[in-house]
């Protein structure tokens, strides 16, 4: 028994000295963990921040690039600053910045590189560059700061910024750092993933003093950055340069979009902004003064503004009333019992294609009541909810209510109101009924669109029936890929036998109805509507939508201005005046253009106005 014991004591101890010898060997001649370790103090990281992606127009001139600087990195943990006076003065910055960047930096990692000096020109790295050996933990990355050759399209192109601490904390891939750039708003945020590229990595050996010694291994483990993938927009840079420079001293938007391919052409907001201030190291000064600014001059109107469509909703009405079989071409409505007045015109033979050329509010208030009413069952309040269940399935499909899906990151979705939205707003089933919807019918109410909404509705009446979803993107990268969201046509459910009697009534509203002498261009036709949006608080909303030419249609356009009175007086010269400028590559009307270049409706713009409904009242007024 006792020799048995010997022997399991034996096998046992041999057992632990196998273990030990096999980890030693192990650790020894196979894992080199110990070996990277001892080599990270003797070799330095550098990571290559990739070109971010350039910009182009529909016709390929360049819209933004990069301009290289340098960045300087601290590692706080490495960080060592003998003189500090020495070091503020060879950098440039107060004995205050350096110590409150430190102090950030430590709070953020003592170990990973943080931000501490941004853009410096070639001239700066050139003076600093042989005097970086005698500060160890401080490195410089090559970036590049994004360049505009225009400042035009700045809203809907959007800005880049260094990466706020919310979003690097929930980033999904770990992918920033401290101090990166991203793209903040407009297609600069929406194609963020390919205009980024991809972060290289080289590995440099370095001696005590931190002096650089050659390439690791060779350069063996270096990864080459991947610069970014080109955008190329549907964006006609001349054009929107010149509906910009119509836009100034005005408060609103300009959409045009190719009919046949959804594709815009020109994305205004007004007022905008310069993007290379955004761009530089006066960001944080900058951005405050534009976010202070009552005009709102960031915020890129055409996908994200609310307004009430006003007259420009009759066309939906026609559209509508006809599919459902409610209204024809020779539908007649008279003014009398209508709550809502009308513009002074000929009312003898007040049909569909009469209403349109002179945006008749009191034919579309009985349009919309027949739609409402007919063919429907029970008291008023029951046929009321079922008639506005029907039309507001089919006014959906004109993209109300809902996004259309176009590639900037703040498009709102609207406000179409539905029965369950007015079940809400009455607090019960039940409770409401025409007379107190009817604002509807002439586009008001609890109604409201966006700029970029109208411009597309435009496009599916020079369609006849079906729209792109509008993009600002037709291709990506050296093969101009594109999501196939942006190629597949859309039909809003409304047959093209429908559209004749709307597009006749928008060309006569153009050559003798509500639009004025300097919104008709005498070579082209055009076909448009004009809108007044009704505002609470100052002058109303001038609103006007068009296409041209009226066969095969080549451009869709919707102009707003804000607190510019009537549509066919401030809109509809302004649209015209871009498709002008797009068909024919100049504009003949001079006294026109400079006419509206230097009209302001400033002193009539009024701030912070809530959307409210307007009531029955207010209409009649």
């Amino acid at each position: 028994m006792f020799e048995g014991r010997r022997l399991i004591l034996f096998l046992v101890f041999v057992s632990i000295g196998l273990v030990f010898i096999g980890k030693l060997f192990y650790l020894q001649l196979l894992d080199d963990t110990y070996e990277k370790a001892a080599d990270n103090n003797a070799i330095r990281k550098i990571i290559q921040v990739p070109f971010r992606g350039e910009v182009y127009d529909r016709k390929g001139k360049l819209i933004v690039y990069n301009t290289p600087v340098y960045d300087v990195y601290i590692t706080p943990r490495k960080a060592v600053v003998q003189d500090t006076n020495r070091f503020c003065k060879l950098f440039g910055v107060t004995r205050g910045y350096f110590d409150t960047l430190t102090k950030q930096a430590r709070a953020y990692s003592r170990v990973k590189p943080s931000l501490f000096l941004k853009h410096l020109t070639k001239e700066d790295f050139a003076r600093i560059q042989d005097a970086m050996v005698d500060y160890p933990g401080f490195s410089i990355t090559t970036t590049a700061f994004r360049t505009y050759q225009s400042i035009a399209f700045s809203n809907a192109l959007g800005y880049v910024a260094e990466i706020n601490p919310n979003s690097l904390k929930d980033q999904r891939d770990d992918y920033y750092r401290q101090g990166d750039y991203v793209g903040i708003s407009g297609i600069e945020s929406y194609y963020e993933d390919v205009l980024r590229g991809q972060r290289g990595v080289k590995y440099r050996m370095v001696n005590s003093n931190g002096v650089e010694k050659g390439d690791y291994k060779k350069g063996k483990l270096d990864v080459n950055p991947v610069a970014g993938k080109n955008l190329y927009t549907s964006i006609d840079i001349r054009l929107q340069e010149y509906a910009d420079s119509l836009m100034m001293h005005k408060v609103g938007s300009v959409v045009a979009i190719e009919p046949s391919t959804g594709e815009i052409l020109t994305m205004v907001s007004a007022p905008s902004y310069d993007p290379s201030l955004l761009a530089g190291r006066n960001f944080s000064k900058y951005y405050q003064k534009l976010a202070l600014d009552p005009l709102k001059p960031l915020i890129n109107r055409p996908p994200s503004a609310y307004y009430r469509p006003g007259s420009t909703f009759k066309l939906v009405q026609a559209l509508v009333g006809q599919q459902l079989g409610i209204l024809s071409a020779g539908s007649v409505f008279g003014h009398a019992g209508a709550p809502v007045k009308c513009h002074a015109h000929n009312t003898s033979h007040n049909d569909l294609h009469n209403a349109i050329q002179w945006s008749c509010n009191p034919y579309f208030y009985h349009a919309f009541r027949k739609i409402l009413y007919d063919g429907t069952t029970g008291n008023t309040f029951e046929r009321s909810a079922q008639g506005l269940q029907r039309w507001s399935e089919l006014v959906a499909n004109f993209g109300f209510g809902r996004k259309l899906g176009v590639d900037v990151s703040n498009e709102k979705k609207g406000n179409l109101p539905t029965v369950d939205y007015y079940n809400k707003v009455y607090k019960g089933e039940n409770t409401w009924k025409f007379s107190n919807i009817y604002s509807l019918s002439i586009g008001e109410g609890e109604l409201v669109v966006s700029p970029l909404k109208m411009a597309n509705f435009a496009a599916i009446i020079a369609n006849r029936g079906w729209y792109i979803p509008p993009h600002l993107v037709k291709g990506v990268g050296e093969k101009r890929t594109m999501d196939p969201f942006y190629r597949n046509p859309v039909s809003v459910g409304v047959d093209a036998k429908y559209f004749p009697v709307v597009i006749q009534g928008m060309q006569d509203a153009v050559l003798h109805g509500t639009v004025g002498a300097d919104g008709r261009i005498p070579d082209i036709t055009m076909c448009g509507k004009t809108g007044t949006s009704q505002n609470k608080k100052g002058k109303d909303h001038s609103i006007f939508i068009a296409f041209a030419p009226k066969d095969n249609p080549k451009i869709a356009i919707a102009v707003f201005v804000e607190n510019a009175g009537f549509g066919g007086f401030a809109a509809a010269p302004i649209a015209s005046l871009i498709i002008e400028k797009y068909l024919k590559g100049r504009v003949d009307r001079k006294d026109v253009e400079t006419k509206f270049m230097n009209m302001s409706y400033l002193a009539n713009v009024t701030y912070n106005r809530p959307v409210k409904k307007v009531t029955s009242d207010s209409l009649r007024k």
